[in-house]
């Protein structure tokens, strides 16, 4: 529930606050800021796993800190960004006509995103794979064209790649495909919606965006065969 109701207004300020020229960079940013917080948090969970031994509480009372400090950063130093008169405000709760007022370019970004994320599938299954090809268990956690090929040598390489070098290729070109995309797409979603419509067009964005993965999370467990005891 924390990251649904983050999501869609922490994209819709970064391009409010970013110059139009520099959309997508600021863009690509959040998102490699984002994926290293994601690789050194874990790393920080388990030194303080050992340094407290194993007191799982303790970890999550300490990562309530930099929580706190975002938040406050957010607060204190982050200002609202000025909106001319002329804008018309969004409607809460959302009706169905402020949807249209989205335009056809925002749903081609839309539907282009579903197709996306219909040929990625969840994350965990590239642990599932790293599990089947003989990684021990303990390491798992640490594993618009051009990124359409990243994203098919990536799924082809970890389905019919065999030991940990197809598997080590396999997440690289995992990475490199969303470093591609997360940025572009995010920037395709601001330039394609209404100022006043970037909250719910990212809101959209991230809804379309979990049902497909979801979608294609569901079918892999379908297909998923035995592990390995």
């Amino acid at each position: 529930m924390g990251k649904g109701i983050r999501d869609a207004p922490r994209d819709a300020l970064i391009a409010d606050i970013s110059p139009v020229a520099l959309r997508g960079a600021s863009f690509g940013l959040r998102q490699s800021l984002d994926t290293v917080g994601a690789f050194i948090g874990p790393l920080l969970a388990i030194g303080l796993m050992w340094f407290t031994g194993h007191d799982v509480l303790a970890v999550f009372r300490l990562a309530v800190v930099p929580a706190t400090l975002a938040l406050a950063l957010l607060i204190c130093a982050v200002p609202e960004p000025q909106r001319p008169a002329s804008v018309q405000r969004a409607r809460f709760p959302l009706h169905r006509d402020e949807l249209c007022r989205l335009g056809r370019g925002f749903w081609a970004v839309i539907a282009v995103a579903s197709l996306f994320t219909l040929a990625r599938f969840s994350e965990a299954f590239p642990l599932l794979r790293a599990e089947h090809v003989g990684l021990p268990l303990p390491w798992i956690p640490g594993v618009l064209v051009v990124e359409l090929l990243c994203l098919i040598a990536a799924d082809l390489v970890l389905a019919l790649g065999q030991g940990l070098h197809a598997l080590a290729l396999g997440v690289a070109l995992w990475g490199l495909h969303m470093g591609f995309t997360q940025g572009l797409l995010a920037t395709l979603v601001a330039d394609t919606s209404p100022a006043e419509m970037r909250g719910t067009a990212f809101g959209v964005l991230n809804l379309v965006a979990s049902v497909a993965l979801l979608a294609m999370a569901a079918l892999g467990r379908v297909h998923e065969s035995p592990p390995r005891h």
